[in-house]
């Protein structure tokens, strides 16, 4: 083992820890530009809107109710709704236990809801594998190799997760379904506001001051934690088996999952919002020509069988709506009606503020 022992001691183990730190902050930038998207759409699809909202609520008061369950305090009372949704624990309990499902509740709907898709990709046979430092260099365990590890190990995912997405197959029901999974992921990552009269408005500074928060509030706790993973650390270097980066591996691939499906949702909000701007009933052909696109180019091959048939269906369905969309914007669309409704919205969105 070579390297110096103050960068094997105290500089490696923040790598993974970094790299992890790295694709969360991606993700917070993902949401935002997201619920930009929502905000342009509201003044029309307000239901749409207020499904997202609950989805994100939904993933977020779920994680609590995870955090009651881990922390055995029990469920007493779930509550839910569009705008809001609370967790009673059966046993109030303080310390640790109270700040571990507060940690759910803060950081859960970042990884919990996209651990379910990872579970669907490994019982659906999709291929990764965790690198570990001796399929990447000779030396082991500095800050470099180990953050080399991490990235390894993340790209290797990747690959194999942009593969499964490429290759997927919308007849079949399984697919079909991990694809709607990964939709409402995307849709609800986070909700857009709490409270039944929006009183409270969530963007990326209050998931931040939310953790700046349970960090501070109980110093101590996060000072454990800190330590534990050193310790981890150690005994992963002792037994030269690197669980270490491992385990942060497996949080880097949740947190690829959240982007892809964050950027898919961004992709069909900005559908959306570009349909908004056609004419009558001019507006739902782009909508039209995604399953009929797609199921003529598959009966095609189903006859003139191919290797690539998936991929190039998959393809043909994405060129042919993006041709149609342009063509419709170009011929069909109301440019002086799309700038008056973006100015209602924007008028709305501002008398909203000053309600609250």
């Amino acid at each position: 083992m070579e390297g110096s022992p103050i960068d094997i001691i105290i500089f490696a183990p923040l790598a993974p820890i970094l790299g992890v730190l790295l694709f969360w902050f991606i993700q917070l930038l993902f949401i935002e530009s997201e619920k930009y998207l929502l905000s342009k759409i509201r003044h029309k699809h307000e239901p749409l809107c207020r499904f997202t909202n609950f989805l994100g609520i939904l993933f977020q008061t779920i994680c609590h109710a995870l955090g009651y369950t881990v922390t055995k305090s029990g469920i007493s009372d779930f509550y839910i709704s569009v705008n809001y949704g609370r967790v009673a624990p059966k046993k109030e309990k303080k310390g640790i236990f109270e700040w571990i499902s507060n940690v759910f509740l803060s950081i859960g709907p970042f990884f919990i809801p996209a651990f379910i898709l990872l579970i669907c990709l490994f019982f659906g046979g999709v291929n990764f594998e965790i690198i570990t430092p001796s399929q990447v260099l000779e030396l082991k365990y500095t800050f470099g190799e180990q953050i080399t590890t991490f990235g390894t190990s993340l790209h290797s995912f990747a690959n194999g997760f942009f593969g499964f997405l490429l290759n997927i197959d919308l007849l079949h029901p399984g697919h079909f379904g991990f694809l709607l999974l990964l939709i409402f992921l995307g849709m609800g990552m986070r909700p857009s506001y709490i409270g039944e009269q929006k009183q409270e408005k969530v963007d990326m500074l209050y998931d931040l001051k939310n953790i700046w928060s349970l960090i501070f509030r109980k110093p101590s706790y996060f000072i454990i934690l800190f330590l534990t993973a050193y310790v981890f650390f150690y005994v992963s270097l002792f037994l030269d088996q690197n669980w270490y980066v491992a385990l942060f591996s497996i949080f880097g691939w949740l947190s690829i999952i959240a982007i892809i499906s964050l950027i898919v949702a961004d992709m069909i909000l900005l559908l959306i919002k570009t349909t908004d701007e056609i004419l009558g009933l001019w507006k739902f052909m782009p909508y039209i020509t995604m399953p009929v696109s797609y199921i003529l180019v598959r009966l095609l091959f189903f006859y003139f069988p191919t290797d690539y048939t998936n991929i190039i269906s998959l393809l043909v369905m994405i060129l042919s709506t993006s041709l149609i969309t342009y063509l419709l914007l170009k011929t069909k669309a109301d440019r002086f009606k799309t700038e008056i409704d973006i100015k209602m919205s924007e008028k709305k969105d501002k008398g909203e503020n000053n309600e609250r």
